[in-house]
């Protein structure tokens, strides 16, 4: 077939996925149960491992502190189309009520139920209790209407991590021509990491589909640029410098390219869903002033945990060097443009973007190549991770505005200037 027919072919393709009351429509349907406290951790993750299904799946928050960021992402991630049932843990005396976590799920007409481990007696009967609750929601969500999807259905979301001097050449590059397709189809793609847009201000703003875009763009970035100068931390590290990128802002560069050339609708915060299709930019760095808890992104876990609370079906995660993580919630897709690390990982790894840099075919090819699999994943194919159990997340302490007092603040910083 030739690339036209590729192309069309590709725009075109349906698959089926599940239908949930809103209206919005998963890849996926899994049972996920919640920890809501550090000292639940161990009963929860009891309870999955007993059950040993690929569509069950473990996510928590650690604190014991009140922290709504980590209440927002965690409900965004019950409200999520992938989910179709949800059992919440905890302990007893914890700020973030498992309760209450259970009911958002009842109300998205989902399976729920919860526990509190220090009401069944401990940790046999937890346990014990908690597995007949997913015996009881596995055969309740098989129920779940069928319908059918196409890529304007889609929320992608992209990350980066392990780059080498590959991932601007090739890795992000595929991802980045594929970002076009799906916003030329009328899906949404979300990218992230602005701190690793330091030196790219300019451009970055100049992509702003509106003044009210432009002025989102520039507040994010300068935020993150002073982020990074107080934490005296910048986005690269020692593995980026032995993979051949010399400066932050070379991988800037390689970094951004991941999201392609369409216009920016806007500034999306941790836990908010796109208000509609095309190209987004994700503003994970704390707002000020944030919990002084560590810093911001210390994984490329909570990147994608990050994309996957503002719905995404499913996350792209570039790597050059190498990487072995998976996500929960939504399938990871790993890409690298290094040839080698795909051969040396080829059981982690699922897309080789390399062919480009050898020039046996063009951009627009491996975009292609990229749209086939993301078409196949939807469709249900397991992705590596996935089929190798691997379900990795992070939910940190962090301060985060209302969009609303954000969006106010960048358009008077605008007028001022």
């Amino acid at each position: 077939m030739n690339k036209g027919g590729e192309l069309v072919e590709l725009k075109n393709a349906r698959w089926l996925g599940y239908e949930r009351r809103n209206g919005n429509k998963g890849i996926r349907n899994r049972v996920l149960v919640i920890y809501t406290v550090k000292c639940s951790e161990f009963v929860a993750r009891q309870i999955v491992d007993r059950i040993a299904s690929a569509d069950v799946e473990l996510v928590g928050f650690d604190g014991c502190t009140d922290n709504q960021y980590a209440v927002n992402l965690l409900i965004s991630l019950i409200r999520h189309p992938n989910v179709g049932a949800v059992l919440t843990v905890g302990l007893g005396c914890e700020y973030v009520q498992p309760e209450r976590l259970a009911r958002i799920a009842e109300e998205e007409g989902k399976e729920a139920d919860w526990l509190f481990i220090q009401e069944e007696g401990g940790t046999r009967r937890s346990v014990e209790k908690g597995i007949s609750f997913i015996r009881r929601m596995q055969e309740a969500i098989k129920s779940v209407r069928r319908v059918e999807m196409g890529f304007s259905d889609l929320v992608i979301g992209a990350e980066c991590g392990g780059s080498d001097y590959t991932s601007g050449l090739a890795g992000n590059v595929a991802v980045g021509r594929f970002y076009d397709f799906l916003f030329d189809w009328g899906g949404t793609a979300i990218f992230e990491e602005i701190v690793e847009a330091i030196g790219l201000e300019n451009f970055l703003v100049s992509r702003g589909a509106s003044e009210a875009a432009k002025n989102e763009i520039q507040y994010t970035y300068r935020k993150a640029l002073d982020y990074c100068k107080s934490v005296r931390q910048y986005s690269v590290s020692p593995g980026n410098f032995a993979g051949g990128l010399s400066t932050i802002e070379e991988k800037s560069m390689g970094a951004v390219i991941k999201s392609g050339s369409r216009p920016i609708e806007g500034v999306l915060k941790v836990a908010q869903a796109p208000k509609k299709p095309g190209l987004w930019l994700l503003d994970s760095t704390p707002d000020p002033y944030w919990m002084q808890f560590g810093i911001t992104n210390p994984n490329d876990n909570e990147g994608l945990m990050d994309l996957i609370s503002c719905g995404a079906h499913l996350v792209f995660l570039v790597t050059g060097r190498g990487n072995v993580v998976g996500s929960a919630v939504s399938p990871c897709i790993k890409i690298t443009g290094n040839h080698q690390t795909y051969l040396h990982m080829e059981e982690d790894m699922d897309f080789d973007a390399s062919p480009v840099l050898m020039g046996e075919c063009s951009q627009e090819e491996l975009a292609l190549s990229l749209a086939a699999l993301v078409k196949r994943t939807a469709e249900g194919t397991l992705t590596k991770s996935e089929a190798l159990f691997h379900r990795e997340f992070f939910i940190p302490y962090k301060y985060q505005e209302k969009q609303a007092a954000v969006i106010k603040s960048c358009r008077k910083t605008a007028q001022e200037e």
